[in-house]
């Protein structure tokens, strides 16, 4: 199944179109658009975000760049081996992702960080595909509530069928090989309270990295 991400001016909800107009008068010099995925869809590894930050991914268009979740991110991916470079906040700072793929549950920045459940609805249908597309998947890393929801919803299944726990990994009958991972997100607000610390996360990342040495 081919990928075919949302364009520049995709204008299915009203709400974050609204957002976006304002945000390009605003910031002109940002991205301002759909955020397109980082990394190839070949990848064994999909780590699925919320929805861009207003100054991170919305201005860069890379998804977590320029945001301090990505400031977590991206140093713990390439110390195990899951990108190579040195991330310097920039889209063509020339750090590349390895055997991953990044994506959000949503494409545009939402208004305070939060998309509706209706947003969240109308914009699954690219995670579905984008899922649909990477023919050597076998783990999906949720970053937080929404995207276990999302990815749980995209693949047709109940929510009763697994509940967001950080560190749970959970195989998915809907896709045979496949399974999903939680962590909670590497949000500065999750960091500065001690929901996640680095420690905590670089334990997910080295989770994943078993699972596929230990298949």
């Amino acid at each position: 199944m081919d990928f075919t991400p949302p364009a520049k001016d995709c204008a299915l909800c009203p709400r974050l179109c609204e957002f976006r107009a304002k945000n390009r008068l605003k910031y002109p010099h940002y991205h301002n658009a759909p955020v397109t995925p980082f990394g190839s869809l070949n990848a064994e590894i999909l780590i699925v975000g919320l929805a861009p930050g207003l100054n991170g991914a919305n201005q860069t268009n890379r998804p977590f760049t320029n945001d301090y979740a990505g400031d977590v991110l991206y140093p713990i991916l390439k110390k195990y081996g899951f990108a190579k470079g040195n991330y310097q906040k920039r889209k063509d700072d020339g750090y590349e992702l390895i055997n991953v793929r990044i994506t959000n549950a949503v494409r545009c920045v939402p208004p305070e960080n939060k998309p509706t459940t209706a947003e969240e609805k109308t914009c699954r249908q690219f995670l579905i595909q984008e899922i649909a597309a990477m023919p050597n998947l076998k783990i999906i890393l949720s970053l937080g509530t929404i995207s276990h929801k999302n990815v749980l919803q995209a693949l047709s299944l109940k929510q009763s069928f697994a509940k967001f726990t950080h560190g749970a990994v959970y195989k998915l009958p809907t896709r045979p090989n496949l399974c999903l991972i939680d962590s909670y997100h590497t949000s500065r607000y999750n960091i500065n309270t001690g929901v996640l610390t680095y420690e905590m996360f670089e334990n997910i990342i080295k989770k994943i990295k078993g699972l596929l040495e230990n298949e």
